[in-house]
């Protein structure tokens, strides 16, 4: 727990991370913090150490902590206030019985979002190729291109995200969109796996370009069929990690991932 004890500042702030290091260096502190202040072990009220103490708690830069605090700002976990350092929120105990908390705290697997995603999914692309507007073409075709053109893990999942919600605007249906949208903090560790797995690349495998493809050419059917098999992907590919909680295997991910960039 970082709040609620005297933190000893022994070493300077780490040098800045490379870049294909800072996107999972911010998602590992984020995920911490998170995690401590959805669970009230930093409580409603409370201060944060400064970026300077956070920096040195965690071996990262000044920069990369700035972004921590961005995003956790961004998700009404705290707020900042000029000169005086950042607070736990008080909409975070609001926040914290949202859906994305429910369902971890069922523990859900791998296997079990998948079970879910793809009779959601399925329905929602099958929406997609009948209703999809250009806006809503246009809005997949650049979630596709940042993701191909992405120079690290994080920055493709974000933009795997944003494809998958850009079909469920697509769809029509704001209630699909929202559900879609509730299990999106779970899909995104799924993606930060998948978007780094060569398993993942497996040939002849639908993907994003072959799913986009169908809509546009509004073949309902085939991108149902390619969409269900795109996720039914990970059934065939995440062996052990099927069946252990999402979040277990996002904190194992991300620092396997970090491990493995320091020794290049």
């Amino acid at each position: 727990m970082l709040v609620g004890g005297a933190l000893r500042v022994s070493a300077p702030p780490a040098p800045e991370p490379l870049p294909h290091q800072r996107g999972l260096l911010t998602e590992q502190i984020a995920r911490r913090l998170e995690r401590d202040i959805r669970s009230g072990d930093i409580a409603v009220g409370a201060k944060l150490p400064s970026e300077r103490e956070l920096a040195i708690q965690f071996g990262a830069s000044r920069n990369v902590v700035r972004e921590v605090l961005r995003r956790l700002e961004a998700q009404n976990l705290i707020e900042v206030a000029p000169g005086r350092g950042s607070f736990v929120s008080e909409h975070s105990s609001a926040q914290a019985r949202g859906y994305d908390a429910l369902y971890r705290a069922e523990r859900p697997t791998v296997r079990q979002l998948i079970e879910a995603r793809i009779p959601l999914e399925v329905e929602i692309v099958g929406l997609a190729a009948e209703r999809a507007t250009e806006v809503d073409i246009a809005a997949m075709a650049a979630a596709n291109d940042r993701m191909a053109t992405a120079q690290d893990v994080v920055a493709k999942a974000r933009a795997d995200l944003d494809f998958h919600d850009a079909i469920a605007a697509a769809s029509g249906n704001p209630v699909l969109r929202v559900m879609m949208s509730s299990i999106s903090g779970l899909m995104f560790e799924m993606m930060l796996r998948s978007n780094s797995d060569p398993l993942i690349e497996e040939e002849g495998v639908p993907h994003h370009p072959e799913i986009f493809a169908a809509i546009r050419a509004r073949d309902v059917d085939l991108a149902r069929h390619r969409m269900r098999e795109h996720l039914a992907l990970g059934l065939r590919t995440y062996g052990s990690d099927l069946d252990i909680s999402l979040d277990v295997m996002a904190t194992r991910h991300i620092e396997t991932l970090l491990r493995s960039s320091q020794e290049r």
